[in-house]
C-alpha cells in the first residue's frame, strides 16, 4: 500500500500493509505538530472490513506533544471502526515522553483495567513495566558491549592482517595502503571475512606445499590486484 509522508522535511512517514484482516502501520521519523495529517492519509487508504490495526512505532526517533494528537487520532479511528488498535515497540526519547505523560510505554492505547465490583474480582496487578530511562540505558549498554566485542576482534585480527599486507607489499611491490585495499576488496568479492582472507594469504606463503587457496578467493585476489596495482 502507499506510503504517506508529511512535513517540510518529511518528518513522518507512515507505511501500510495488510495481513489478512489485520492492518500494520509502520511509522518512521518524528511525531510533531501536523503529524496526524500523514496518519489520516494512511488510514484513509486502508481497506474496509479490518479486524484490527497495529502500529509499529520502533522507527519514531522524536516525539513532542504532537505525538499525543497522533495517538488520539489513531484511537478515534479504531473506535469509529469498532476494531482494536495498538501502538507498540517504542524506544528512546519517545518512550521517555510517554512515561512522563503517565502513559503505558508498551502500548499507550491499551485500555485501562475496569474497576473491581462486587461481581467482578479485582484482577491481579500487572508486572511492573521497566522505566523508559532504564530501557534506554540497557540499549546503550548493549551497543557498547557490541562495540567492545568488535574492537576485541579487530585487535586479535590485526597481526595476521598486517602480516598479509607485508606479504603483498613484498610480492607485488605495492604500498601498505594498496595492500590493504587488495585484502578488503578480495574479502568483499569472495564474501569471506577479512581476517580469513589474510590468514589464507599468510598460510599459502608460509606453507607453499600446503593446500592452494580456494578458487573463489584466488580469483577475488587476482581481480583486486589487477584493480589496485595496474
Amino acid at each position: 500500500m502507499p506510503t504517506a509522508s508529511l512535513g517540510r522535511r518529511s518528518t513522518l512517514v507512515v507505511a501500510c500493509h495488510t495481513d489478512g484482516g489485520r492492518a500494520v502501520l509502520t511509522t518512521r521519523g518524528e511525531l510533531v505538530h501536523g503529524c496526524t495529517d500523514a496518519l489520516t492519509t494512511a488510514l484513509d487508504g486502508l481497506p474496509t472490513g479490518l479486524s484490527r490495526i497495529d502500529a509499529d512505532m520502533s522507527g519514531v526517533v522524536f516525539m513532542d506533544t504532537g505525538g499525543l494528537d497522533f495517538l488520539k487520532a489513531l484511537r478515534d479511528h479504531g473506535e469509529r471502526l469498532l476494531v482494536p488498535v495498538t501502538a507498540r515497540h517504542w524506544n528512546g526519547q519517545p518512550r521517555r515522553i510517554l512515561e512522563l505523560a503517565g502513559l503505558d510505554t508498551t502500548d499507550p492505547l491499551r485500555s485501562p483495567p475496569r474497576p473491581a465490583t462486587p461481581q467482578t474480582p479485582r484482577p491481579c496487578a500487572p508486572a511492573p513495566v521497566p522505566s523508559a530511562v532504564a530501557l534506554e540505558r540497557a540499549e546503550q549498554l548493549h551497543s557498547l558491549r557490541e562495540e567492545i566485542e568488535q574492537l576485541r576482534f579487530a585487535i586479535a585480527s590485526r597481526p595476521v592482517i598486517d602480516q598479509a599486507r607485508g606479504i603483498l607489499m613484498a610480492t607485488h611491490g605495492c604500498s601498505s595502503d594498496q595492500a590493504w585495499e587488495v585484502l578488503r576488496e578480495a574479502s568483499q568479492l569472495s564474501n569471506t571475512k577479512l581476517r580469513a582472507v589474510a590468514a589464507s594469504v599468510t598460510a599459502s606463503t608460509e606453507h607453499p606445499d600446503g593446500p592452494p587457496l580456494p578458487a573463489e578467493l584466488r580469483e577475488a585476489l587476482r581481480t583486486a590486484l589487477k584493480r589496485w596495482l595496474s
